[in-house]
């Protein structure tokens, strides 16, 4: 994984040395990634590896990915003088790790303010939207692709990450698998870029270039929200952000119907129970939102922009894309509860997106309406389903035991948001470090208040945001393979 690492590394090199540009941080990072990919491939032997080893491989390989990742905004900030968030003798290292971090873990969260986005070359921007495309599923299907030549079970590491039992059905070997998620990825990127940037090439939106609509075309099928724009998505025409929101939704739909419907099978999605809850989902809190917006007496937007932004930032939210259209930190308190509501969401399993996802909260449901029938019937015997697929016991289990644990990850990171803020005399209100310390977890992107949408994360303490470098890492592999590889008998046996 680190030595092709240095195959998309070459993309902002490239560019870097066609704008004029010092290249050496993406040279440097290149050199690295290769030298350590070489020595690390060398130290491999015949063993094969086993589901333990697995989950040593995914959490390292995120951790490895994100530290070379992380060398282009360090040395950037190293060359800036000190004129970049990205600077400084205690901050530098940390920043460059927090956005590398965000990135690869589709965040979305930034130390940079507006002032670093008009000073930055293209090719540091575009390596943030780089390496969330990346991180949204290229690195899971590449992962996968290696790791079942390494006989380590690719099919149960997707499987884990999809919540599906169908990705072994779509081709025979798991590799093949792979190469066509990846495939079906890039053609949806590929889309976007000509949707935006035709609405440049109409004249219908004057700032949406080509290098606008390359970044923008990566970071919303990735669902990870890094804007090259100080403004996110506002910066742009309406158009703009009405055509951005179908691809953050495909891009949180389950890929594995995304494949049928390639194949010609329509009816796939309509049978979909997951999809329909989670469409519904971004309905009700679209209503409620815009609800909210049209009675406000202090908002005096028409129709079609109060429809649009609060649409729009209810699907960012909720598919975790973290775009902003405006800046929502500034709309009444009911609006932003419901928006806080949203970041607990996520999109469908099997998708780009993170959160707790769709699926599990309709589980949560279902099973919530069957204890309530069974305390009227309690000898009735009433399974879970899914469509016409009953869940098993074990399942329902687990996925309680993840709700149950992200829940308390997450008051334990807002605590200790609050209680660090108070340590470094660090203004931080309550409702901020809920926010803050939901969005970091579920890589959600921004929040509210010093981490709004239109401000960034650098306000926080470097204790903090370090602590929060971690927590964007757990939660993106979801949680389990970083606490298995915590308890002792992981180690013993």
């Amino acid at each position: 994984m680190l030595k092709w690492l240095a195959v998309p590394l070459a993309v902002p090199f490239a560019l870097a040395v066609f704008d004029g540009d010092d290249p050496l941080p993406f040279l440097a990072a290149i050199a690295v990634t290769i030298a350590v990919g070489a020595v690390l491939e060398r130290l491999k032997d015949d063993r094969e590896l086993g589901q333990r080893e697995s989950f040593l491989m995914v959490a390292l390989t995120w951790l490895g990915v994100a530290g070379v990742g992380a060398i282009p905004f360090f040395l950037v900030g190293l060359a800036s003088g000190g004129q970049s968030s990205f600077a400084g003798p205690v901050n530098g290292p940390v920043n460059a790790l927090f956005e590398s971090t965000s990135g690869l873990t589709t965040t979305g969260a930034t130390v940079m303010n507006g002032w670093d986005f008009e000073n930055q070359t293209r090719a540091i921007l575009l390596w943030r939207q780089l390496i969330q495309w990346l991180g949204g599923l290229g690195i899971l299907v590449v992962a996968i692709g290696l790791l079942s030549h390494l006989m380590v079970g690719g099919a149960q590491l997707m499987e884990t990450e999809t919540q599906t039992q169908n990705v072994r059905k779509l081709r025979p070997q798991i590799s093949r698998t792979a190469r066509l998620i990846w495939g079906l990825y890039v053609g949806i990127t590929l889309l976007a870029i000509a949707v935006f940037y035709g609405l440049h090439l109409l004249g219908l939106a004057p700032e949406m270039d080509l290098f606008n609509a390359v970044s923008h075309a990566l970071t919303s099928v990735a669902t990870a929200g890094f804007s090259p724009e100080g403004e996110s998505v506002g910066a742009f025409a309406p158009i703009v952000q009405w055509s951005i929101i179908p691809f953050m939704l495909v891009g949180s739909t389950n890929f594995v119907l995304l494949y049928y419907v390639t194949q010609g099978e329509f009816d796939r999605p309509l049978e979909s129970e997951e999809l329909r809850f989670y469409l519904g989902t971004i309905v009700f809190f679209g209503a409620v939102v815009v609800a909210i917006l049209s009675f406000d007496p202090d908002v005096t937007k028409g129709l079609e922009e109060t429809v649009r932004h609060g649409l729009f930032n209810v699907v960012s939210l909720i598919t975790t894309t973290g775009y902003a259209s405006t800046d929502f930190d500034l709309w009444t308190p009911g609006a932003k509860h419901a928006l806080f509501l949203c970041m607990f969401l996520g999109g469908m399993a099997g998708s780009t997106t993170c959160s707790i996802k769709s699926l599990r909260w309709l589980i949560v449901l279902k099973t919530f309406r069957r204890n309530l029938f069974t305390s009227v019937h309690p000898e009735a015997v009433r399974p879970l389903r899914l469509g016409d697929t009953v869940v098993d016991e074990e399942t329902v289990t687990d996925v309680f035991n993840y709700v149950m644990l992200a829940i308390v990850i997450f008051f334990l990171l807002t605590i200790f948001i609050v209680v660090d803020a108070a340590w470094t005399t660090t203004a931080v209100t309550e409702f901020e470090a809920l926010s803050a310390a939901a969005s970091i977890f579920l890589n959600i992107g921004p929040a509210f208040g010093m981490a709004g949408p239109m401000d960034n994360y650098h306000g926080f303490s470097a204790t903090t945001r370090s602590v929060m470098v971690v927590m964007m890492w757990i939660g993106r592999i979801e949680i389990i393979p970083v606490l298995v590889l915590l308890t002792p008998a992981y180690w013993r046996s």
